[in-house]
């Protein structure tokens, strides 16, 4: 039975594959703490930003993480609504996903502030300076809406938990942990009026974090789109945003599930049918997020508007053109393969092609921030960014912080979201 197999994932192989991680998670975090604590004791002129470009890895990595983080609620909250039996299986690593990387975005603007011990400003406290938050700052419109996502995800995310709290609490035969889960499931005891309230209240959470999924992102996108910068100022980007976000947290939710399903007893339980349903998500993904790149060179091609056309041109050919094409190639090309049936099949096709689809949205905000920034309108105030060993540093650590959380959830939480995998199996 599902349940009893569930119960006993963690044999000696995977206890013994969890303890192996730990080595590699902690040196990702020990990179995070070494360039925290530089950047903190030299200020941000041990990253590559200057004039102009005084944004840089911090802002683009944020971008990034958040727009991984979309996936989990995606899954769990509209395919929910829409009653996708597929998502059951998958869910609860996707927002578990959503939760850590959400954690590891928030860094990153906090250490753009340049004095992070001051982010308390960002909230409107009762102080006798009678000081408010600037709301006209993109940054103030960031902390409202990434702190709203990840509270709303968190509750959404222990709701799921509770009936999996409620059956590791009935099998364990240790007290501490008994006492845990037993706080944990809330006296949860699986009577019918309780599980009533039980779906209901998951489906109200999947109404209030559905248009959290369009929200938070499109408030991203308006950091670029509320500036007057080139190639920034353009009403496409809220809906690019969001599609772009959902694309690379999908392709890392698949990332995730694979490489999850082959350590662990999980194949009849996130089956290739749902590898391949994600696949289908990401093709569909892929191909809007195409559309959205001619519609943005059609736009300034249509607009005909110098400085516009002079940022489009340099995008392409200029210093950073490496990059432009690194972006197509990685989004726009390889995802083309997920046409071919045995491809989309293939684990280790999917695995692949995920992976560069992760790195080529990366390379796309690294697009968007970086080229407007240094090619502006005025030549004498032009410049070049590169990033600096503390701008990488920083990035690579901010995974330990995405490892670790997920490392706990594999470890000591229902990581298969038992009672809705054993509702399906009596389907």
């Amino acid at each position: 039975m599902i349940l009893e197999k569930k119960l006993t994932l963690l044999g000696e192989d995977q206890s013994s594959f969890l303890f192996k991680l730990i080595f590699p998670i902690a040196a990702l975090m020990m990179i995070l703490s070494l360039s925290i604590f530089v950047l903190l004791k030299y200020g941000v002129e041990v990253w590559g930003i200057n004039v102009p470009v005084a944004w840089g890895f911090a802002i683009v990595n944020f971008v990034w993480w958040i727009g991984i983080g979309h996936a989990g609620t995606f899954i769990s909250a509209i395919l929910l609504l829409v009653r996708q039996d597929w998502r059951n299986s998958i869910n609860r690593i996707a927002e578990s996903m959503t939760l850590f990387a959400v954690a590891s975005a928030g860094i990153f603007p906090l250490l753009h502030m340049g004095r992070p011990w001051y982010a308390y400003w960002l909230l409107p406290y009762p102080n006798d300076m009678t000081l408010s938050p600037q709301y006209r700052s993109p940054l103030v419109w960031d902390a409202f809406a990434v702190t709203t996502y990840i509270l709303v995800s968190l509750i959404f995310w222990y709701v799921g938990l509770i009936p999996d709290f409620a059956v590791a609490r009935e099998q364990t035969d240790s007290k501490p942990k008994r006492i845990i889960f037993g706080i944990l499931s809330l006296g949860f005891s699986g009577e019918l009026k309780e599980w009533a309230s039980f779906k209901k209240a998951s489906q109200y959470f999947a109404i209030i974090a559905t248009p959290l999924v369009i929200s938070v992102h499109t408030v991203v996108s308006l950091d670029f789109t509320g500036a007057q910068t080139p190639g920034w100022h353009s009403p496409l980007f809220p809906p690019f945003f969001v599609t772009g976000a959902i694309y690379s947290g999908f392709a890392m939710v698949i990332c995730l599930l694979i490489m999850i399903r082959h350590k662990f007893p999980l194949k009849e339980i996130v089956s290739p049918a749902h590898l391949e349903a994600c696949a289908k998500f990401l093709l569909m993904s892929g191909i809007i997020v195409t559309f959205f790149y001619v519609i943005e060179f059609f736009v300034v091609w249509y607009g005909d508007e110098f400085y516009e056309s002079k940022i489009f041109i340099n995008r392409m050919f200029g210093q950073k053109s490496w990059a432009f094409w690194l972006m197509l190639v990685c989004n726009s090309v390889a995802v083309q393969l997920l046409w071919v049936p045995k491809i989309r099949k293939s684990e280790t096709w999917l695995f692949i092609i995920s992976v560069i689809i992760l790195i080529g949205m990366w390379m796309e905000r690294y697009v968007i921030v970086i080229s407007s920034l240094m090619d502006t309108p005025l030549a004498s105030t032009q410049g070049y960014y590169a990033a600096t060993i503390w701008d990488w540093g920083l990035y690579i650590g901010s995974f330990g912080i995405f490892a670790f959380g997920l490392w706990i959830v594999l470890r000591f939480l229902p990581f298969i979201p038992i009672t809705e995998v054993k509702e399906l199996e009596h389907k």
